[in-house]
């Protein structure tokens, strides 16, 4: 499939329909989606007419209806369609975080203890994340990697949080590599 240039605001709402859709894998209602990303329900409904005309989402109809995303969506936002993914657990404020899995750790300046950041892809919304806030990554499955860190910024669209690092370790020896 060729690449498609998406709005932020089509992204936005792409984005949302795939973390409400992973959550229970029915339809999506445009009220919730709505919701998610903070616009009006008939906002959503003409975004929903240009996804669908680009094969992004397809219309269910129904009582139980609403959207759900193609495979072309995944793509378009290049976020893998798995399955049955690897669980690695996020923790807000000690609290487990529901519905969300970490998808990819992205570490900066490593080199530079005081500037390290870790860029962490969600499946899921970052939204009820806000700068300062207390945040736990895993362990990951292999390597047992547990990072800890406050929030230093978000990208609402792209469901990345960015961590100042704080801690971060793996145990050592019995990895399982």
């Amino acid at each position: 499939m060729s690449s498609i240039e998406l709005t932020s605001s089509q992204k936005t709402i792409l984005t949302a329909l795939i973390n409400l859709h992973r959550e229970d894998e029915d339809a999506v209602k445009g009220e919730d989606i709505a919701a998610e990303v903070d616009r009006n329900p008939g906002t959503i409904r003409n975004q929903m007419q240009s996804l669908k005309a680009l094969q992004l989402v397809e219309g269910v109809p129904g009582p139980k209806g609403g959207y759900k995303p193609t495979a072309n969506a995944y793509e378009a936002l290049d976020v893998d369609q798995m399955d049955e993914p690897a669980f690695v657990p996020l923790f807000h404020d000690d609290e487990e975080v529901e519905n969300a899995n970490v998808d990819e750790i992205d570490l900066s300046s490593v080199h530079h203890p005081e500037l390290c950041r870790a860029e962490i892809h969600i499946q899921g919304s970052v939204r009820e994340f806000h700068e300062g806030d207390n945040v736990t990554v895993g362990p990951t499955p292999l390597s047992k990697l547990v990072i800890e860190g406050t929030v230093d910024g978000k990208d609402d669209t792209g469901n990345i949080l960015i961590l100042r690092i704080e801690d971060m370790r793996a145990p050592v020896g019995d990895a399982s590599h």
